[in-house]
């Protein structure tokens, strides 16, 4: 086996396991209570959520959440005619008030506990 075959060989094989790696958008939202209690991701005005300490997947955790929340919001102003900011702002309000004492919210760009 010639190297460059075994090259093709190990990329193919890293790209098919590759996947395994990820976390689906189900995974995300099942380790998103941990990941907001344990204080690495909180919530921000723009209606998603921010990384607050990075790791154990928190940046994927809000990467998968922060597209499902972007497509909804693009839904939700599609549908009642307004604009893409106003039903983040909506959101973003909403999430600060639902978020429980204790997690992170993001004030004027800091990041502060509930």
């Amino acid at each position: 086996m010639t190297l460059h075959t075994r090259l093709f060989c190990l990329l193919l094989a890293l790209c098919l396991s590759l996947p395994a790696w990820a976390l689906t958008l189900n995974e995300a939202m099942t380790s998103l209570g941990e990941a907001k209690i344990s204080g690495q991701l909180g919530e921000m005005p723009s209606g998603y959520l921010g990384v607050i300490k990075p790791g154990n997947d928190a940046q994927e955790i809000a990467q998968l959440i922060n597209q499902a929340r972007l497509a909804e919001y693009q839904r939700l102003a599609r549908e009642n005619g307004i604009q893409l900011g106003d039903v983040e702002a909506i959101a973003g309000k909403k999430a600060f008030e639902k978020t429980p004492p204790g997690q992170y919210i993001q004030l004027n760009g800091k990041w502060v506990r509930k």
